[in-house]
C-alpha cells in the first residue's frame, strides 16, 4: 500500500491559473490516484510509516510544502524544500508547454512531435529533480515523480 491515495493542491492566495494550467493539473491528479508508488523512508530509528497516504501541496514562505497523512487524516510528516532548484527546469517547462500549446494549433504533426519530445525532456529533468530532493525522505517511481512535478508547477505558477 505504499501509494498516494488522495492528493489536495493548496492553492490559496495564488491567481486563478489558465485553462491550460487547470487541464494539465486534472490530468496529474487523475493519473497520479490512477496509478503511483510512494512511500515515505523510516527516519531518525523510527519504522517507516505505511501508505496509503493523503498528500498536500502548497507554497508557503517561498518553499514547497509536502504535508503527508494517512488515509485517517492523522499526520505523518511534513517535507519542506526549496524552491530554487526547481526554477529553471519550472520555466523553461512553461515556456516549452507554450510553445506546444501554441504549435497545437497551426503546426503541422512532425512539428508538434518535435516539441512534445522536448516537452517531455524537460518533465522528466523536474521529476530527476524532485526525486533527488526527496532522497532519504521519500521514495516514489519516476511516474509518480513526473505527475508530482506537474503538480509543483500549477503551484510554482502562481508562486
Amino acid at each position: 500500500m505504499s501509494r498516494i491515495c488522495q492528493i489536495e493542491i493548496d492553492d490559496s492566495g495564488l491567481p486563478t491559473p489558465t485553462p491550460e494550467i487547470e487541464q494539465e493539473r486534472k490530468v496529474a491528479v487523475f493519473d497520479l490516484l490512477e496509478d503511483n508508488s510512494f512511500r515515505l523512508l523510516a527516519r531518525e530509528g523510527q519504522k517507516a510509516p505505511e501508505g496509503p497516504f493523503a498528500m498536500r501541496l502548497a507554497i508557503r514562505d517561498r518553499r514547497l510544502v509536502i504535508a503527508v497523512n494517512d488515509e485517517a487524516g492523522a499526520a505523518l510528516g511534513e517535507v519542506l524544500l526549496s524552491l530554487g532548484p526547481f526554477r529553471q527546469v519550472v520555466k523553461d517547462y512553461y515556456q516549452i508547454c507554450g510553445s506546444y500549446f501554441d504549435a497545437v494549433k497551426r503546426l503541422p504533426p512532425s512539428q508538434i512531435e518535435a516539441i512534445d519530445m522536448a516537452r517531455r525532456g524537460i518533465h522528466n529533468e523536474g521529476a530527476r529533480i524532485l526525486q533527488e530532493r526527496l532522497e532519504g525522505k521519500a521514495d516514489m517511481d519516476i511516474d509518480t515523480a513526473r505527475r508530482l512535478f506537474t503538480l509543483i508547477c500549477v503551484l510554482h505558477f502562481g508562486g
